[in-house]
């Protein structure tokens, strides 16, 4: 339980760099604030079991706006501070990705279903990444009645390990269950699963799209 009634002290206190991943430019640094601007500060009350005095604590609070340190980028993340730690921030972080060598239609489902990660719509990031298998598919010509047999024609039509191929059909089901409340194949879609998703997703693409690409660029540095 927490009680947010403010307490007499609450005041302002130097903002104090942060560390994070942006979410507009995607680069991991320390947010520092701005000379002469303070952060909000206030205390609450908590209860938590096994603490002395009838388990109530004090907690630390404080809430300001940052600037991302990456002078190309310079955005704004207004974040909030529990104990001196990290608690939230708006926009929230994103899981990071490499863009290159993805067509356009596969680079925006890719990057919804990580904000939707984000920003904890964990059901609705699923069914961006099975959108995602479904762009793909199309854009590599692998024709079928559903998405399960447009994957199996995906496997004759481009070199896979057999592991991202079953990982494909995992993400699949994955999303069916994001989409539908009957046949559940998982016992929930949550963070881990939708963390999973992405992360095999991005993977899948790297086969595809980016490792001839980076095989390329390392054939190019060759002498002459």
């Amino acid at each position: 339980m927490i009680s947010h009634r403010l307490s007499p002290d609450a005041e302002g206190l130097p903002a104090y760099g942060v560390r994070l991943r942006c979410p507009f430019c995607r680069h991991v640094g320390v947010f520092p604030g701005f000379s002469k601007v303070n952060d909000v500060k206030w205390l609450t009350s908590e209860y938590q079991s096994g603490v002395p005095g009838g388990g109530k604590i004090g907690v630390d609070w404080s809430a300001g706006v940052r600037r991302c340190p990456n002078t190309d980028c310079s955005s704004l993340v207004f974040v909030i501070i529990k104990r001196k730690t990290l608690y939230a921030s708006f926009p929230s972080e994103t899981i990071d990705f490499d863009s290159s060598e993805l067509p356009e239609s596969i680079l925006r489902s890719l990057e919804e279903a990580i904000k939707c990660h984000s920003n904890g719509a964990y059901r609705a990031s699923t069914l961006m990444v099975r959108r995602l298998l479904e762009e793909l598919c199309a854009d590599r010509g692998a024709k079928g009645s559903d998405l399960k047999k447009r994957l199996l024609a995906l496997s004759q039509t481009i070199v896979l390990p057999q592991e991202l191929l079953e990982a494909a059909d995992e993400l699949r089901l994955l999303g069916n269950d994001a989409a539908h409340i009957e046949a559940r194949i998982y016992d929930d879609i949550g963070q881990s699963e939708a963390e999973l998703a992405i992360e095999l997703a991005k993977e899948l693409l790297k086969a595809v799209y980016q490792y001839a690409s980076l095989v390329s660029r390392l054939r190019a540095l060759k002498r002459p």
